[in-house]
Protein backbone atom coordinates (compact mmCIF):
# COMPACT_ATOMS: atom_id res chain seq x y z
CA UNK A 1 0.00 0.00 0.00
CA UNK A 2 1.36 3.48 -0.90
CA UNK A 3 1.46 6.02 1.66
CA UNK A 4 -0.86 8.26 0.58
CA UNK A 5 -3.43 5.67 0.52
CA UNK A 6 -2.64 5.34 4.36
CA UNK A 7 -2.39 8.56 5.29
CA UNK A 8 -4.73 10.69 8.00
CA UNK A 9 -5.43 14.15 7.70
CA UNK A 10 -5.66 15.94 10.92
CA UNK A 11 -8.84 17.66 11.50
CA UNK A 12 -8.77 21.51 12.63
CA UNK A 13 -9.54 21.58 16.41
CA UNK A 14 -11.53 24.53 16.85
CA UNK A 15 -10.90 27.64 18.80
CA UNK A 16 -12.86 26.63 22.24
CA UNK A 17 -11.89 26.42 25.72
CA UNK A 18 -13.64 23.17 26.11
CA UNK A 19 -14.85 20.67 24.12
CA UNK A 20 -17.60 17.99 25.15
CA UNK A 21 -16.78 14.35 24.55
CA UNK A 22 -19.39 13.66 21.14
CA UNK A 23 -17.43 16.56 19.94
CA UNK A 24 -13.99 15.39 20.79
CA UNK A 25 -15.26 11.78 19.67
CA UNK A 26 -16.40 13.28 16.19
CA UNK A 27 -13.06 15.50 15.58
CA UNK A 28 -10.91 12.58 16.25
CA UNK A 29 -13.64 9.79 14.57
CA UNK A 30 -13.76 7.52 17.49
CA UNK A 31 -16.51 6.50 19.63
CA UNK A 32 -16.90 8.40 23.17
CA UNK A 33 -16.30 4.62 24.91
CA UNK A 34 -13.19 4.71 23.09
CA UNK A 35 -11.98 7.99 24.70
CA UNK A 36 -13.37 6.78 28.15
CA UNK A 37 -11.20 4.06 28.14
CA UNK A 38 -7.99 5.78 26.73
CA UNK A 39 -8.84 8.22 29.91
CA UNK A 40 -7.97 4.70 32.04
CA UNK A 41 -4.82 3.96 30.05
CA UNK A 42 -3.68 7.26 29.70
CA UNK A 43 -2.33 9.75 32.54
CA UNK A 44 -1.80 12.92 30.84
CA UNK A 45 -5.70 12.31 29.11
CA UNK A 46 -7.77 13.49 32.02
CA UNK A 47 -10.75 16.09 30.90
CA UNK A 48 -12.28 18.20 33.53
CA UNK A 49 -16.29 17.80 34.83
CA UNK A 50 -18.55 19.90 34.90
CA UNK A 51 -21.24 20.69 37.60
CA UNK A 52 -23.55 17.98 35.82
CA UNK A 53 -20.86 15.82 35.28
CA UNK A 54 -19.81 16.37 31.80
CA UNK A 55 -16.68 15.71 30.71
CA UNK A 56 -15.28 19.16 29.62
CA UNK A 57 -11.70 18.43 27.40
CA UNK A 58 -9.33 21.12 26.92
CA UNK A 59 -7.63 21.56 23.80
CA UNK A 60 -4.36 20.02 24.91
CA UNK A 61 -6.53 17.31 25.99
CA UNK A 62 -7.77 16.56 22.48
CA UNK A 63 -4.31 17.30 21.00
CA UNK A 64 -3.29 14.42 22.99
CA UNK A 65 -6.63 12.39 21.56
CA UNK A 66 -5.56 12.63 18.17
CA UNK A 67 -1.94 11.97 18.95
CA UNK A 68 -2.94 8.65 20.78
CA UNK A 69 -5.00 7.82 17.61
CA UNK A 70 -1.99 8.37 15.29
CA UNK A 71 0.03 5.93 17.31
CA UNK A 72 -2.52 3.18 18.16
CA UNK A 73 -4.03 3.38 14.66
CA UNK A 74 -1.71 4.59 12.15
CA UNK A 75 1.85 3.31 14.13
CA UNK A 76 0.18 -0.20 15.32
CA UNK A 77 1.80 0.71 18.56
CA UNK A 78 -0.10 -1.12 21.83
CA UNK A 79 -1.45 0.71 24.24
CA UNK A 80 1.27 0.18 26.80
CA UNK A 81 3.81 0.88 23.53
CA UNK A 82 2.50 4.33 23.18
CA UNK A 83 1.54 4.89 27.10
CA UNK A 84 5.73 4.73 27.19
CA UNK A 85 5.91 6.39 24.12
CA UNK A 86 4.34 9.92 25.55
CA UNK A 87 5.82 9.16 28.74
CA UNK A 88 9.51 8.90 27.37
CA UNK A 89 9.50 11.59 24.56
CA UNK A 90 11.09 15.08 25.31
CA UNK A 91 8.70 17.99 27.28
CA UNK A 92 9.96 20.13 24.16
CA UNK A 93 9.23 17.57 21.59
CA UNK A 94 5.40 17.57 22.97
CA UNK A 95 4.86 21.00 23.13
CA UNK A 96 6.20 22.38 19.66
CA UNK A 97 4.23 20.04 17.23
CA UNK A 98 4.79 22.94 14.37
CA UNK A 99 3.60 26.47 14.49
CA UNK A 100 -0.03 27.12 15.48
CA UNK A 101 -2.12 29.16 14.20
CA UNK A 102 -3.14 32.62 15.54
CA UNK A 103 -6.14 32.09 16.78
CA UNK A 104 -8.97 35.16 15.63
CA UNK A 105 -9.39 36.44 18.97
CA UNK A 106 -5.65 36.84 19.55
CA UNK A 107 -5.26 38.71 16.39
CA UNK A 108 -8.00 41.76 17.63
CA UNK A 109 -6.29 41.79 20.81
CA UNK A 110 -2.52 42.30 19.39
CA UNK A 111 -4.43 44.91 17.16
CA UNK A 112 -6.33 46.46 20.32
CA UNK A 113 -3.19 46.56 22.43
CA UNK A 114 -0.46 47.67 19.61
CA UNK A 115 -0.41 50.76 20.36
CA UNK A 116 -1.36 50.59 24.59
CA UNK A 117 -0.19 54.07 25.28
CA UNK A 118 -2.01 56.28 22.12
CA UNK A 119 -5.46 54.01 22.76
CA UNK A 120 -4.40 54.22 26.98
CA UNK A 121 -4.60 58.23 26.50
CA UNK A 122 -7.25 58.62 24.18
CA UNK A 123 -9.53 56.08 27.26
CA UNK A 124 -7.88 58.70 30.00
CA UNK A 125 -9.31 61.66 28.00
CA UNK A 126 -12.55 60.24 27.52
CA UNK A 127 -13.15 59.17 31.03
CA UNK A 128 -12.17 62.70 31.78
CA UNK A 129 -14.59 64.50 29.86
CA UNK A 130 -17.54 61.93 31.50
CA UNK A 131 -16.21 63.27 35.05
CA UNK A 132 -16.51 66.45 33.49
CA UNK A 133 -19.58 65.93 32.26
CA UNK A 134 -20.80 64.08 35.44
CA UNK A 135 -19.69 66.86 38.02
Amino acid sequence: MSDTATAVVTPEIPDKLYFRIGDVSRLAGIKPYVLRFWETEFPGLGPKKSGTGHRLYRRKDVELVLEIKRLLYEKRFTIEGARKFLEDRPRSAAAKPGPKPVPQKAQVQAQLFDNSADALAAVRKELTDILVLLA
